[in-house]
């Protein structure tokens, strides 16, 4: 049977040259970054090259980047480190989000709003992106923050940041969840105009549990975990130093392969877009059209002519080889409808009919014409 993975939007195989770095940090070069012998300090020392290899990436400096153990978390720190200490310095504490963000997102947002803060969240159109109008229309004089996807993970919409930058008061903060951007396409932090950036490493071939934070020299933060000094007493915890020195890696090989994967991920893409198109009679839709970010296609079976239990769509995919998921990983266990489909205006049953294929560079064109193969036995199957 057929073996094909097309959610790496939710996690990518780690590429081998990733492990082959990681593997002596496990092993002899297991010091703890903190102690100050020769075993602390070589691990030290690799924490250290890491951070510029991603400040180097992002074209910052390194003392702007903290390690995490997530996406997650960098946005939890992000969030919450800005919003509190800005509130504490100037007394704002409005922040401005939208209905298409990563859970992660939201609901720091929604802690934060019952700790005292207003909390705005900006519409989406019908491609699921958010017009920087509507950003702007909610900002007032108590506005200390706003934070806007760059790529969204469910329907891969690109927003523009830079020209929401550029339109922002400069005593705003700005932060861009860039977890599914980072290492596919160019995220140069000065050209998008940001005072915080998050992102992860095994969204682009590098481990699981490791993440970072990019805050801009002089924008107010303040930890979000206690317990140590370390990251220069903005992160406690021992670093995750195997992890960090794959992100790194990963990072590298990035760098030097992102145009080159950009391209075959979009033919990709192109092929696969081509053949849903000869099977459409408009019975499903591609969600965000047009699409200028490769890397994610999701479709919508519409209820009117399927029988939308997306648990057996998923389960029918599955065992006939082919992964992939609803939508964000990190609901795909409750296989709820995408809030950023119903906040683009779907109906709930036609929203609970959607699947997201991703695709990674370790996928083929062949894995791609198997995949249509399939599903059009599965356009058949939950026909009504």
């Amino acid at each position: 049977m057929k073996n094909i993975y097309l959610d790496n939007a939710a996690t990518t195989p780690v590429d081998p040259r990733v492990v082959e770095k990681m593997l002596p940090y496990l092993n002899e070069y297991f010091g703890n970054p903190s102690s100050i012998h020769s075993y602390g300090r070589k691990a030290r020392v690799a924490i250290e090259e890491a951070r510029e290899v991603i400040a180097e990436f992002i074209n910052c400096k390194p003392g702007e980047i903290y390690f995490t153990s997530s996406g997650t978390e960098a946005n939890n720190f992000a969030l919450s480190g800005i919003s509190k200490t800005e509130f504490i310095e100037s007394g704002r504490k409005s922040i401005i989000t939208s209905l298409s963000e990563h859970h992660s997102v939201l609901e720091t947002c929604d802690k934060l709003s019952t700790e005292g803060f207003t909390v705005r969240k900006s519409t989406i159109d019908k491609n699921t992106s958010v017009p920087v109008g509507n950003i702007t229309g909610l900002i007032d004089d108590d506005t200390s923050l706003i934070s806007i996807i760059h790529v969204n993970n469910e329907t891969g919409i690109i927003n523009n940041i830079e020209e929401l930058s550029s339109q922002k008061p400069e005593n705003i903060f700005l932060h861009t969840d860039g977890v599914q951007s980072f290492g596919k396409i160019k995220t140069d932090v000065k050209e998008l105009g940001v005072d915080a950036f998050t992102a992860s490493a095994h969204k682009i071939r590098g481990p699981k549990g490791v993440g970072f934070a990019f805050v801009k020299s002089g924008t107010p933060i303040s930890p979000l975990i206690f317990g140590g000094a370390q990251e220069r007493n903005r992160r406690g915890g021992t670093e995750n130093v195997p992890a960090i020195v794959g992100f790194a890696e990963a990072v590298k090989i990035a760098s030097d392969e992102m145009q080159s994967n950009y391209e075959y991920v979009k033919s990709l893409q192109k092929r696969f877009l081509d053949g849903l198109n000869s099977l459409n009679d408009k019975s499903f839709i591609i969600n965000g059209e047009p699409l200028y970010f490769p890397y994610i296609v999701s479709v919508t079976l519409l209820s009117e002519y399927y029988n939308n239990d997306i648990e057996a769509v998923l389960m029918f995919l599955d065992i006939n080889g082919v992964a992939v998921s609803s939508g964000a990983a990190c609901t795909s266990g409750t296989l709820k409808p995408s809030h950023v489909l119903l906040n683009a205006g779907l109906k709930y049953e036609d929203a609970a009919g959607t699947i997201r294929f991703s695709f990674g560079t370790q996928n083929t064109p062949e894995e791609i014409d198997y995949t249509l193969e399939i599903i059009k036995k599965l356009l058949h199957k939950f026909r009504k």
